[in-house]
């Protein structure tokens, strides 16, 4: 399985530089990757370096905490679609989330949905899965249908776990079938990229995108194997 297009090759650390921005864009383009997700400060860059690549620019807004007021991620997604962002992956206010406060939670992520709609753009949410009960997940995942998202995805990356298997499963089981899901966080190996894709994600966030496409599973490495035996004989 050609994992290239699930994949959002993914650079966030606070200590980016431009010529790893610019190290990241050569790799997406090299491999078909789905998109760059890039810091704010740098979509301007990746837009450039990746126009008529066919790889999408993608930024975070409100990000890592989601704690940002909804005018504020408003204008961060306003700036981001000018430089050239055409997906937005938006914390939602997991605090608001978790006190109930579920029209806050509902006109903020319907605002940017809004927005990335008239500008031809996407918008995925982070429900940061980590900090939540089940029955939150689920209702993180009807506040997000309601609002109009286009995918809902698990992390940021910064909580104490990534994305598992079973929160995409309870996410899958929650969504009308045409809004997507991406699981980010802590996908080192092309086997969990795998199983998470088998699970229901449609797009992988991974700072290491090309790792995940050199690794071989024991079956292919097994096929390998075969073929170099047989190509020998």
């Amino acid at each position: 399985m050609n994992l290239a297009p699930y994949i959002d090759h993914t650079l966030l650390k606070p200590d980016a530089t431009p010529e790893q921005i610019a190290r990241l864009c050569t790799e997406a383009a090299t491999h078909h990757f789905a998109s760059v997700c890039v810091p704010p400060c740098y979509v301007r860059q990746a837009a450039d370096a990746l126009q008529g690549s066919g790889v999408a620019v993608c930024t975070v807004i409100g990000f890592p905490l989601g704690y940002s007021l909804a005018k504020v991620k408003f204008f961060e997604g306003h700036l981001a679609l000018n430089d050239g962002a055409t997906e937005l992956d938006m914390v939602l206010n997991i605090g608001a989330l978790k006190a109930g406060r579920h029209e806050e939670v509902e006109d903020e992520i319907g605002q940017l949905a809004e927005l990335c709609r008239l500008r031809g753009a996407l918008l995925k949410v982070i429900i940061e899965t980590a900090l939540l009960t089940e029955a939150e997940i689920v209702e993180a995942c009807r506040l997000c249908a309601e609002a109009g998202a286009n995918f809902v995805k698990t992390s940021t990356g910064f909580a104490s776990r990534g994305a598992s298997v079973a929160d995409i499963e309870l996410m899958r089981a929650s969504l009308p079938t045409h809004i997507r899901l991406k699981a980010s966080g802590g996908i080192r190996t092309r086997e969990a990229a795998l199983a998470l894709v088998a699970a229901g994600a449609d797009r992988l966030g991974a700072s290491d995108g090309v790792a995940l496409l050199a690794q071989t599973t024991p079956e292919t490495a097994a096929h390998d194997s075969d073929h170099n035996s047989s190509a020998a004989s």
